[in-house]
């Protein structure tokens, strides 16, 4: 294989699977796609031990990880086990300061606790949670991507992204946001390259700009 090829790995967001990227697209020539998928966490894992574990799938030395959301911050606790040229993350946070309100309320009182055991049962339900109200007329659509549904899972997932504890920002992310994600408002987010009416979960519906520029941004 050409070793000038770059290869990318794609890490979807919580419980989704890696059909939420069919959309995107890279020069074959430049880049080979890869795509990861959730495991089922150990019962205490820790998301450090988890990355770990998936950083073990990873084939190829000086790749790119690209996570949405929930798995954005997975990819970044990947990279500290793997020697990567760049990480991106997309609708998603670079630390906890950057984490909503709400967010920060259900760590204090640990209200996370009893979200899971609603949603496993209510795929709209969980829906709404991740992409916002907006997406509720769309649903159809949303549980052909939202594939993951295991209790132990969801309940891991949920407390880790509420309580993901990283003080400061990795250096060198590159950080794409929606100024319209209602998942982790724009205004939370300190440095990051904006994507205008961008929502939650612009990666379907602004995949033309993703296809436009993620090669430069990648090879910058």
């Amino acid at each position: 294989m050409n070793q000038d090829i770059i290869h990318v790995y794609f890490m979807p967001g919580m419980a989704a699977s890696s059909k939420i990227f069919e959309y995107i697209e890279l020069p074959e020539n430049q880049f080979q796609m890869h795509y990861l998928e959730w495991l089922i966490p150990s019962e205490n894992e820790l998301i450090s031990e988890y990355a770990k574990r998936m950083s073990e799938l990873i084939e190829y030395k000086k790749c790119v990880l690209l996570g949405v959301s929930f798995g954005g911050v997975l990819v970044q606790e990947m990279s500290k086990y793997l020697n990567v040229q760049k990480v991106i993350i997309v609708s998603s946070v670079k630390s906890k300061s950057e984490l909503p309100k709400k967010m920060l309320l259900a760590k204090a009182t640990k209200a996370y606790k009893l979200l899971p055991v609603q949603l496993v049962s209510n795929i709209d339900l969980f829906s709404k949670y991740m992409f916002g109200n907006n997406i509720t007329k769309r649903i159809e659509l949303y549980k052909k991507y939202l594939s993951v549904n295991d209790r132990n899972y969801l309940n891991w997932a949920i407390e880790n992204m509420v309580c993901w504890n990283q003080d400061v920002d990795l250096p060198n992310i590159i950080h794409i946001h929606g100024d319209s994600d209602a998942v982790f408002p724009i205004k939370n987010i300190n440095t990051c390259i904006i994507v205008k009416n961008g929502t939650h979960v612009m990666i379907l519906n602004k995949y033309k700009w993703f296809n436009e520029h993620l090669p430069q941004l990648i090879l910058a």
